[in-house]
C-alpha cells in the first residue's frame, strides 16, 4: 500500500498518468483502472476483418493495458459496438462492464452475456458474437 504522501498515490478507482500501462512489461505490478470512466477516445480502432462481418457495422475498439515480455498473457479492454461477427477464440476470461450480447460457440453452448458476467472462452472456439448493445469489456488472455 502506497503512503499517502507519495507521489505516485492513486485514489481508488482511478490510474495515474505517472504509471504507464500500455507497453509491454513496463506496466507496475500492481494498479487500477476504472474501466466504465475510460473515454472512448482512449480505446485504439482495432479494425475488423470484413469476413468477420455477418450483419451491421460493428466498430471494434480497445486498449493494452498489459502484456508479459513473452507477449503470450494480455491484459486488457474490449470494446464492439452493434452487429454481428465471427470470431475464433484464444484462451480468454472477461467480464462484461457494460453492454450485452449473445455467444454462440459453435457445437457448444449460446452464452448470454451483460454487466457483471465473467465468461469463459476456450482456445480455437469458433463463435458467432449477436452484439445488441455495445459491450465493453476487461479481459485476460493466455496464449
Amino acid at each position: 500500500m502506497t503512503a499517502p504522501s507519495d507521489p505516485e498515490a492513486q485514489t481508488p478507482g482511478t490510474a495515474t498518468a505517472s504509471a504507464p500501462l500500455s507497453a509491454a512489461g513496463s506496466a507496475p505490478a500492481s494498479f487500477v483502472v476504472n474501466v466504465p470512466a475510460l473515454a472512448d477516445d482512449e480505446l485504439e480502432v482495432e479494425p475488423l476483418d470484413p469476413a468477420q462481418i455477418v450483419s451491421g457495422e460493428p466498430v471494434v475498439t480497445g486498449k493494452v493495458l498489459w502484456e508479459s515480455p513473452d507477449g503470450r498473457q494480455i491484459r486488457g479492454i474490449w470494446q464492439i459496438t452493434p452487429g454481428v461477427v465471427t470470431d475464433t477464440e484464444a484462451n480468454e476470461l472477461f467480464v462484461v462492464v457494460s453492454g450485452r450480447a449473445t455467444i454462440e460457440v459453435d457445437g457448444g453452448p449460446v452464452l448470454e452475456v451483460g454487466p457483471g458476467d465473467a465468461c469463459v472462452l476456450r482456445e480455437g472456439d469458433r463463435t458467432q458474437w449477436t452484439v445488441h448493445e455495445t459491450l465493453r469489456k476487461a479481459y485476460h488472455i493466455s496464449l
